[in-house]
């Protein structure tokens, strides 16, 4: 079975050496989202962007997406993911804050960008942005990385001068072993969404992890960077298993 695997250019490029690990493992071929052509033969389809529209007109044509158009619209939509985690009994810090401090951040935003901590004053209303309480414990969180409903590794990311713990934003990162309870919390989101291979996000409030986003196209730098999990290796092969 022969299928496409679809970044931006620009990330496409940024992700060279995961655009080539999966060609190592998969009959795959690389196609942009800029050049994206709907009608080509495909019979799986790995879609590597925050697009939605791109996993339902294949999935109209009956060709396997990983991950599914449902869990992109979700992830993609902080608004929407908080008030679904929510409303399924998820505990999250307070949306729709508006009294500082607060963290601002984009709905549609990845990797911390334009996320920003408004410590006092008058925020601004912008449409297209979360308006949250903030965790108790800044510049510290956890990301999960999850096949096919089984956690496959965690880490800790620190940063000791932004209150965003992002990798790319210069945080350090170490290999993290979840708790039981952590475990069960997981498992329990886990059990809420129909996915492939996501990131789940977690801040830390008074000790303890509160959920915070899912990283749909989630990378896995760190985990290459820390530990010898092939985790591209694994996906791939869930894909065959899946197919």
């Amino acid at each position: 079975m022969s299928g496409l695997l679809i970044y931006s250019r620009f990330e496409a490029e940024r992700n060279a050496f995961s655009v080539e690990q999966y060609k190592k493992h998969l009959d795959i071929s690389l196609m942009l989202e800029e050049e994206i052509d709907f009608s080509g033969p495909a019979d799986f389809v790995i879609n590597r962007t925050n697009n939605y529209g791109i996993a339902e007109e294949f999935e109209k044509r009956g060709i396997r997406v990983f991950n599914p158009s449902s869990l992109t619209r979700l992830a993609n939509d902080k608004q929407k993911c908080y008030e679904f985690m929510r409303d399924n009994g998820i505990e999250i810090l307070p949306v729709d804050y508006k009294t500082p401090p607060l963290v601002m951040k984009p709905i549609d935003g990845k990797g911390g960008k334009d996320v920003i901590l408004i410590k006092d004053g008058v925020p601004p209303e912008k449409g297209g942005y979360v308006y949250q309480k903030p965790a108790t414990d800044l510049g510290k969180d956890l990301r999960v990385w999850l096949i096919g409903g089984k956690i496959i590794a965690a880490v800790l990311r620190e940063s000791k001068t932004d209150f965003r713990a992002n990798f790319c934003l210069g945080g350090s990162a170490t290999p993290y072993t979840l708790s039981k309870d952590e475990t069960a919390l997981i498992d329990k989101i886990s059990g809420l969404l129909e996915y492939d291979y996501i990131g789940i996000d977690f801040l830390f409030n008074n000790g303890k992890i509160i959920f915070n986003e899912i990283e749909d196209s989630v990378g896995a730098r760190m985990l290459y960077n820390l530990t010898n999990i092939d985790i591209i290796e694994k996906y791939c092969k869930y894909i065959k298993s899946t197919l």
